[in-house]
């Protein structure tokens, strides 16, 4: 994974929504394993806003039970439903629900992260708390039948 040389410099959005994404910027070290099986995920996420201000970019790079995934995901304020939406691209294709990409809602808090996978509310679902020094974010994906634990920490 090509290194962040440098955050781009957000213009003065005033979307307290995609502020809140602020906390995600930079690079994280990913390790989890699967819920069912217990197989290993290792891997590194770096977040930098893309030029402008108004889409934060994650790229992915992580091996997933044996599986190498790679990606970049566009998170950005989608003023129609008025919450963060993500499409999110990557070496695996648009996933099992076809379509371009994999479409995500996001929601940023005090506590931590909410990541619903399609729509607000669904079953699928990631939920991350964040540390008191919010340098590592605790959580996991769950789905009917399934799920992974994972722990995000912030690279120096």
């Amino acid at each position: 994974m090509t290194p962040v040389t440098g955050s781009h410099t957000r213009s003065p959005v005033a979307i307290p929504a995609l502020e809140r994404l602020e906390v995600l910027v930079g690079a994280w070290e990913v390790d989890g394993r699967e819920l069912e099986s217990g197989a290993e995920i290792h891997g590194r996420l770096e977040f930098e806003w893309l030029e402008g201000g108004f889409y934060l970019v994650q790229r992915v790079e992580r091996e997933h039970g044996g599986r190498r995934v790679t990606g970049a995901e566009y998170i950005g304020y989608d003023g129609d439903n008025r919450n963060l939406k993500s499409y999110f691209f990557s070496n695996d294709g648009p996933g099992p629900f076809g379509g371009v990409a994999l479409e995500y809602v996001w929601e940023v808090d005090d506590d931590g992260i909410t990541i619903w996978s399609g729509y607000e509310g669904s079953p699928a679902r990631y939920r991350g708390r964040f540390s008191d020094d919010r340098n590592t974010i605790a959580g996991r994906w769950e789905w009917p039948g399934g799920g992974y634990e994972a722990t995000l920490t912030r690279l120096a």
